[in-house]
């Protein structure tokens, strides 16, 4: 299912009576659902979506209430457009034709001999 059909699939109403009659169940069916979109996405995003999960999980057992939570998750999705390194750099970057940002690290390949097993 593509992104779209999922966004317009989305029942809030739905989900908002699971969390407030069934928490445990409504906990499984966002852990699901949310591993489902990951797992629909190109391999190599796979992990780095992962990872960006896991620290959205930290945030929310961290936080002392759901709107604490929710703050600090828009903090960092707004970081991430606006701050340095974010989003709106790299589209200004590429805009006045400088492709730096987009061009690899360089590093210093090792040559290992090739193990005889």
């Amino acid at each position: 299912m593509g992104e779209i059909a999922a966004i317009q699939k989305f029942d809030f109403s739905d989900w908002a009576q699971l969390a407030q009659d069934d928490p445990q169940a409504f906990e499984k069916r966002r852990q699901q659902t949310i591993e489902s979109a990951i797992s629909a996405m190109a391999d190599h995003r796979q992990h780095r979506m992962h990872c960006l999960q896991w620290r959205i999980d930290q945030e929310r057992n961290l936080a002392h209430s759901p709107m604490a939570a929710c703050i600090k998750i828009s903090r960092m999705m707004w970081d991430n457009v606006l701050g340095e390194h974010g989003l709106l750099e790299s589209l200004r970057s590429i805009e006045n034709g400088n492709t730096i940002a987009l061009q690899p690290a360089n590093a210093n390949i090792l040559s290992f001999p090739s193990a005889n097993c």
